[in-house]
């Protein structure tokens, strides 16, 4: 059965690219007849707000998006919170340890700033690593220890190359170790991004994972991973970013694209609903309309390759 997920991580307001891509992984969802689960990525506490997530539910039953499981759903299923699964996580980095798979890193905080969040592409995090300290001795090791607590890395294969179908872009190729070993653990203990994210999808029995294209390059870390865990990795689908006119990336800094800003302007969610699915191409005119009125004729292909531009002019009569 299909199983699909949206993760957002609760550290600020969701705007209209977050709800764009709630949408898509929704419609992909439902038009598949399988069920829908949210979790929230909490994992990094010090960014992420209470408050937020509260918001986040009401931000997505504004918009129109239910789900099956996650938070505040009765019934037999667990909430799917990641600062509430950090055994499942640990577990996880022992048995990657006990293969052999990680090793310490002594590098300075400054390069390995922001790994625990969902990154914008691995570009935000820099150059890729070049490995000074996976060749360290173990008395090496030792020494550095008694002065500074190291991060993990995971020990990329350095000759395995990484291809994958999918839903969007067709067959993806990547060379030998792209993007660097990367960080699992912080040396302050949090937990990176791309090990969570694996663990929490592999629990959740997650089938397909449809999520922005920023996220693409994320993919052969994630896969890396479930190949060393021994886990089954979901169908990957990644999906054009929503930008503004000018091409730029909507993201949550710009305050009044956030969806409580725009409840509390008066746009109809109906509204914004049509202009996401017209700027998709999900439909032919940019007219007030229900997530669930697209379901039945959703399909992955009539979805751009290329950014999204959407029309924020269309939002201008309620002073957005």
């Amino acid at each position: 059965m299909y199983r699909g997920r949206f993760a957002p991580t609760p550290s600020g307001r969701l705007h209209i690219g977050n709800l764009y891509a709630a949408l898509m992984a929704w419609l992909h969802a439902r038009s598949a007849g399988g069920a829908f689960a949210l979790r929230m990525e909490d994992i990094d506490k010090p960014r992420c707000k209470s408050d937020y997530a509260e918001l986040v539910l009401k931000d997505l039953r504004w918009f129109g998006l239910d789900w099956d499981e996650g938070p505040d759903v009765g019934g037999p299923y667990v909430p799917y919170t990641q600062s509430e699964r950090t055994e499942r996580y640990e577990a996880a980095l022992d048995a990657l340890l006990a293969d052999g798979r990680l090793y310490p890193c002594f590098c300075s905080r400054a390069e390995l700033f922001s790994v625990a969040s969902a990154p914008h592409g691995l570009s935000s995090e820099g150059p890729a690593y070049g490995g000074v300290c996976r060749s360290l001795t173990p008395e090496q090791r030792t020494r550095k220890a008694e002065t500074k607590t190291p991060s993990l890395r995971f020990a990329v294969p350095p000759d395995a190359p990484v291809a994958f179908e999918d839903g969007v872009y067709g067959r993806i190729e990547f060379p030998p170790g792209a993007g660097g070993d990367f960080v699992v653990r912080r040396a302050d203990g949090i937990i990176g991004y791309q090990l969570a994210v694996v663990v929490d999808d592999a629990a959740m029995n997650v089938t397909h994972a449809l999520r922005g294209a920023d996220l693409l390059d994320s993919t052969p870390r994630q896969l890396w991973l479930y190949e060393a865990l021994g886990l089954t990795p979901p169908t990957f689908a990644h999906v054009p970013l929503l930008c503004d006119e000018r091409g730029e990336r909507l993201s949550k800094r710009q305050k009044s694209l956030a969806a409580a800003a725009l409840r509390e302007a008066g746009v109809p969610a109906e509204t914004l609903v049509g202009l996401v699915a017209w700027s998709a191409g999900l439909v032919d005119r940019p007219e007030p309309i229900r997530p669930a009125e697209l379901v039945a004729g959703f399909d992955l292909d009539k979805l751009p390759r290329d950014p999204i531009r959407f029309p924020l002019d269309a939002l201008r009569n309620y002073g957005v």
